[in-house]
């Protein structure tokens, strides 16, 4: 009997769309450990299979042995054909032998560029079929499955899909050529390290490195300031000078010559009232710059944790630009349902009394999804992360419905001898939509004593502060997320992305971002060569040609074929000075090896240091010691995923060694004591700590 292949992109969704599509219960399957779910709906057969992402990627037609570039000749081969990537092919051969049975297909896949990509190459090239039907949805609440099956669209969002492709081949065509143009230069000089940079990672890059430079160019001037402390009817007042930075020390001295001794008196007093209207839903962007403020949550992190919540039907699908709640989501059903959760019932009644319920919007919007909202659906059982974040995306969404807050804002002047000063105070008068956020709330009052003008003030003291001006802030991952928006550069879905791969590849580290001597190198480089490979306006053009294919407006295969000609340009250019940029980046990244690659002082003979060795011979890697042959002490190591020395210590003083596989969470160990001796101490450390009497604070 043929039945309708349904085709979701991650086995959670197809779970989730099964039991809702469901009229007469959900047959669980599997074949080789992949799940598939068959159900009844309408009379029809209906069966649910999950494509665990990409089952295709772009590669070279024609892999050789060796590197070589310009490559243009690519094609799309199954994942699983991909080094690492073989727990992929029971996924694609459960999608094959189901197809072979159906007699129409419904692509479920995530609304949005990848998805349709997804969706479309199973289709094409497993399902030997272009035609299928489209769901539309933003969450995976059982309602608006429903209504997504119901209204599915007749054929497949082309458009979407077509932008998608353009992306996949400008991505494939500038991050493979030019990292491989990197890396060959590397080797051509006689050094070897796996370089790479990209479309959007070297732009990125670039404005790191601008922020770097413009900090080490940096001079200070120092600066000196005057702060008055006082007393006012027996309540302390402390205020600045009128003037703010005095720029020669003689100034600021003459300034507290002529108050000293001296009465001083209230000279004004200023009221003023300010409205401060609620914040706007979340888009992704500003949800991962305000986790990494509150949090510490990487844009990555963020991104990982708020699809495991959409995938839990907690909230809505979070890769989305929009900062808008369209009516249709069903703004007091939401809340009602939220009502019902203990944590938020209190607030959402209020909200519910008001009668009309109308959410703050903001100016950007997004045509595949609105701003991220709590279904209301009660969670079953969250981690600390995820608490975290469902709890701050609620109560944005709660705050969004209040009213603006009322702060008043109070200036009180003080004259002495003539010579101005100011204190300033602000304190919430009426907390509006403050309440609602108060959990996550970085607005604090700064409450002055009740002063009169007239008011007599008795000097205390005046001091005169030395200052210094600083350099530009370094970015963090917040803000470099939102600079990378403004300037156009990746999408919301891949930016965090781009930002992970600069920390793994060594460029960049730390949260305040510093920018490493090997992502300087590699800068510097590009930048005296070859100046078009980490241009902002070229990368922005591109994305802009990808909106274009989107609206219609342009076609894809013109704009691949414009970055083929555009790129074949910039890789001449690029062979013309091999030699020099790899001569320029040879010596840091021997100096980056060395401090990957660094275990410590051996323990054995005290002479040597222990190094992370890559054998040429057996092609193992392992721990030897550089004082070798005469001292042969060695370790072995994991011969599988990226490893590296981190900063931190064992408690023996070696460097531990993170391993990161993919598809498993990074771990660290120790070569002299192993995993386990590392993780007992640091444990025995902390119950240590925990058990000394704390002092008390006087």
């Amino acid at each position: 009997m043929s039945y309708t292949l349904l085709v979701t992109e991650k086995p959670n969704a197809a779970k989730r769309i099964a039991h809702a599509l469901a009229e007469e219960g959900v047959q669980k399957l599997s074949r080789k450990g992949a799940p598939y779910y068959r159900i009844r709906r309408g009379g029809r057969d209906i069966v649910v299979v999950s494509a665990v992402g990409h089952l295709f990627v772009l590669d070279e037609v024609d892999k050789g042995a060796k590197w070589r570039y310009p490559v243009f000749s690519v094609e799309w081969k199954p994942t699983y054909t991909e080094r690492g990537s073989s727990w992929s092919k029971k996924y694609f051969d459960n999608v094959s032998e189901l197809a072979a049975g159906a007699s129409d297909f419904i692509s479920s896949c995530d609304f949005d560029i990848e998805g349709s990509v997804i969706a479309y190459n199973v289709l094409r090239f497993i399902c030997k079929t272009q035609h299928a039907k489209r769901m539309k949805f933003s969450t995976l609440t059982t309602p608006d499955l429903v209504k997504a099956y119901d209204k599915a669209s007749p054929k497949l969002d082309f458009p979407q899909i077509e932008a998608g492709l353009a992306r996949h081949y400008l991505d494939w065509y500038f991050g493979v050529n030019l990292s491989r143009a990197l890396t060959l230069s590397l080797e051509h000089v006689g050094g070897y390290w796996i370089l790479s940079t990209g479309r959007v990672q070297g732009p990125t890059l670039e404005l790191l490195e601008k922020r770097e430079d413009e900090i080490s160019r940096f001079k200070s001037v120092p600066f000196w300031e005057i702060e008055l402390h006082g007393n006012v009817d027996g309540k302390d007042i402390t205020a600045q000078h009128v003037k703010g930075k005095f720029w020669k020390h003689e100034q600021a001295k003459g300034v507290v010559h002529r108050c000293e001794g001296k009465p001083g008196r209230v000279s004004s007093v200023k009221r003023t009232q300010q409205s401060h209207l609620p914040p706007v839903p979340f888009d992704l962007t500003t949800l991962q710059r305000e986790s990494y403020g509150l949090f510490g949550y990487s844009p990555k992190m963020t991104l990982d944790i708020a699809q495991s919540l959409y995938e839990h039907a907690l909230i809505s699908y979070p890769r989305t630009s929009s900062q808008q709640l369209p009516p249709a989501i069903g703004y007091k059903s939401i809340i009602t349902k939220l009502s019902g959760q203990p944590w938020f019932s209190g607030l959402c009644k209020k909200l519910l009394a008001r009668g009309t319920l109308k959410p703050m919007q903001g100016s950007k919007t997004d045509p595949a999804h609105p701003a991220i909202f709590p279904t209301g659906t009660k969670p079953k059982k969250l981690n600390t992360y995820q608490k975290k974040l469902y709890e701050l995306i609620v109560h944005r969404f709660m705050a969004a419905f209040a009213d603006p807050a009322t702060r008043e804002l109070v200036r009180v002047g003080v004259d002495v001898n003539g010579e101005q000063f100011a204190a300033h105070g602000i304190t919430t008068l009426g907390p509006g939509w403050m309440e609602f956020y108060k959990p996550f709330l970085r607005m604090k009052d700064v409450v002055l004593p009740d002063i009169r003008e007239g008011d007599a003030v008795k000097v205390k003291k005046i001091e005169v502060l030395e200052k210094e001006t600083q350099p530009p802030s370094r970015f963090t991952q917040a803000s470099i997320l939102k600079e990378m928006e403004d300037l156009g550069l990746g999408t919301k879905a891949t930016r965090a992305h781009i930002l992970h791969t600069l920390y793994e590849r060594g460029y960049i580290r730390e949260r305040s971002i510093i920018v490493t001597d090997l992502g300087k190198a590699v800068i510097k480089a590009l930048e005296k060569y070859c100046p078009e490979i980490i241009s902002v306006e070229l990368t922005r053009s591109f994305e802009q040609d990808m909106e274009d294919i989107e609206s219609g407006k342009k076609d894809r295969e013109q704009i691949v074929k414009g970055a083929e000609r555009e790129l074949r340009g910039i890789l001449a250019k690029f062979k013309e000075h091999e030699h020099h940029i790899g001569s320029e980046i040879k010596e840091a990244v021997k100096e980056y090896e060395h401090e990957q690659h660094d275990v410590g002082k051996c323990p054995k003979c005290g002479k040597g240091d222990l190094m992370i060795i890559h054998s040429h011979k057996t092609g193992k890697r392992f721990v030897g010691c550089s004082h070798y042959p005469k001292c042969n002490n060695s370790f072995p190591l994991p011969q599988h995923g990226f490893i590296n020395v981190t900063t931190r210590k064992c408690f023996c003083g070696l460097g531990l060694i993170m391993v990161r596989t993919k598809g498993k969470r990074p771990w660290k160990f120790c070569v002299e004591h192993g995993f386990n001796y590392y993780k007992k101490k640091e444990k025995a450390e902390k119950k240590e700590k925990a058990a000394k009497p704390k002092r008390d604070k006087k």
